[in-house]
């Protein structure tokens, strides 16, 4: 392959190469990302299979992308009231409310015990 290195007035070196030597390059670069691509769909479908990943109705990911609390939009997906999470989570209804409300923060403790009853990760409630 016949390449040519110039350098441009503002100091950038650039290769020159034949057209067709391009265009084999670009195909390579191409199906490798492809092939990634594929590889994280296999990977995703069998964490899918094996429930280590799930699918959540684009009407609950919307709530959490428009701000609303990640908490609740949770709960009310594994269609639990507020009281069931209470007691899963092993915290008070008054306090998972002002949580849920916005009046309070719950401690990184309490965030566990919910991420853990809603059967989540701390991450999906971030």
């Amino acid at each position: 392959m016949a390449l040519q290195f110039i350098t441009t007035p503002a100091g950038d070196r650039m290769v020159v190469m034949p057209e067709d030597e391009y265009r084999k390059l670009a195909k390579a670069a191409e199906m490798a990302e492809d092939e990634a691509d594929i590889a994280a769909v296999e990977r995703f479908h069998a964490r899918l299979a094996s429930g280590d990943e799930e699918l959540i109705p684009a009407e609950f990911v919307n709530r959490m992308l428009d701000g609303e609390n990640r908490i609740k939009v949770w709960r009310e997906y594994r269609a639990m009231t507020l009281r069931d999470l209470a007691a899963k989570a092993d915290v008070s209804p008054a306090y998972l409310s002002q949580i849920e409300s916005g009046k309070r923060d719950g401690t990184f403790d309490t965030i566990k015990k919910i991420a853990a009853a809603l059967d989540i990760t701390v991450d999906e409630l971030a």
